[in-house]
């Protein structure tokens, strides 16, 4: 059996609500805590993952999902620098409606760009993700705490997809999914998992 039928699996978690997650702000760069609601999600998460056993768990460097990984009980998570969220460039801070003033039609997926990255470069940093998960950890799992779009890339790209497959992949704060294999096949096992929210995090 190749190393890669051992149904090794990569768990991805989103970070809990930040202001700028529930107002629809593309958020990058910017260092954006945790609401009170995000780090009830947060907290929802480390029953939903007790006693499950990771080879590796990495964390993006921003705030926002490290305390989420903390949070979870993964306080020595190690921080991967290429799991940072999309750089937005000149669209940091801004929603889609308001870009689309000035761009009609405009989506992160399709640019321009302006000052940020592709997302043609997004998808290098996913593959990059990926091959470092795989040479590190050849017998266990992988848990990633990230963002919403770079998680929605990693996604497209374990498939083998363009990254702007992304686009179809929709994932709410907090959320979980898990990427695996059937036969040396990868596909995905689950994704935008909820339910530890929907029990645990009451509505507001």
């Amino acid at each position: 059996m190749s190393v890669t039928e051992l149904e090794r699996q990569i768990w991805l978690v989103r970070h809990g609500e930040t202001e700028w997650a529930r107002s629809g702000r593309h958020t990058g760069r910017s260092d954006i805590p945790l609401t009170d609601r995000g780090r009830q999600q947060a907290e929802a998460l480390a029953r939903r993952l007790r006693g499950r056993p990771f080879a590796l768990v990495l964390t993006s460097p921003r705030s926002r999902a490290a305390e989420t990984a903390r949070l979870a009980g993964f306080p020595d998570a190690v921080v991967e620098p290429d799991l940072h969220e999309w750089d937005y460039g000149e669209f940091e801070g801004r929603t889609t409606a308001d870009i689309r003033t000035e761009i009609p039609d405009w989506s992160i997926w399709t640019g321009p760009w302006r000052k940020g990255e592709t997302v043609e470069q997004v998808g290098v940093r996913a593959d990059r993700i990926i091959e470092r998960c795989l040479d590190r950890v050849i017998y266990g799992d992988v848990l990633l705490f990230a963002h919403g779009h770079l998680l929605r890339v990693l996604a497209a790209r374990w498939l083998e997809l363009p990254p702007e497959t992304g686009q179809r992949f929709a994932l709410g704060t907090a959320t979980i999914g898990v990427l695996g294999w059937d036969r040396g096949t990868r596909l995905i096992e689950t994704w935008n998992e909820s339910c530890h929210l929907s029990a645990w995090v009451p509505e507001v």
